[in-house]
């Protein structure tokens, strides 16, 4: 485990500790999956890659009780199917890569200059509504490799 990693634990522990909850070994197990993952996880792919596996059951309540106290960001695909991945307070910024056919979900970093462009877009957007921007995340739709 790298020290980012022990540092990422450390938080969510705390995070858990000061709502109640406990850090268990399972919620420990999905926690190192998806910190080790390239992108958001659903729970059968999340199930398939862990070694031992939790039981299904397990999996599905930590991973509601995880994004409950913000420590998992949930997204909702166009398949219908709901990935999960650190909190961007624990990661850092990011966006994805969408697959419309397959549903898989890439974590791509944008270059300053980029990222620069769509806060400028997002605050003009935020203010058209009447909205005071306070952050923006992008999801970019399209197929992947293997599905185009």
């Amino acid at each position: 485990m790298t020290v980012a990693q022990a540092q990422i634990e450390q938080l969510a522990r705390l995070r858990l500790g000061e709502r109640g909850i406990r850090y268990t070994r399972g919620r420990q197990q999905v926690l190192e999956a998806l910190i080790r993952a390239d992108g958001p996880r659903a729970a059968a792919e999340l199930h398939r890659e862990m070694q031992p596996p939790l039981p299904l059951s397990s999996l599905y309540r930590s991973l509601a009780v995880m994004a409950e106290a913000g420590i998992l960001s949930p997204h909702h695909g166009p398949t219908g199917v709901t990935r999960y991945e650190p909190a961007e307070w624990l990661i850092g910024h990011h966006h994805h890569l969408v697959c419309v056919d397959c549903g898989s979900v890439d974590d791509v970093e944008l270059s300053s200059e980029m990222e620069a462009s769509i806060e400028q877009v997002a605050t003009r957007i935020a203010g058209a509504g009447g909205y005071a921007l306070t952050g923006h995340t992008l999801e970019v739709e399209g197929r992947c490799r293997l599905c185009a």
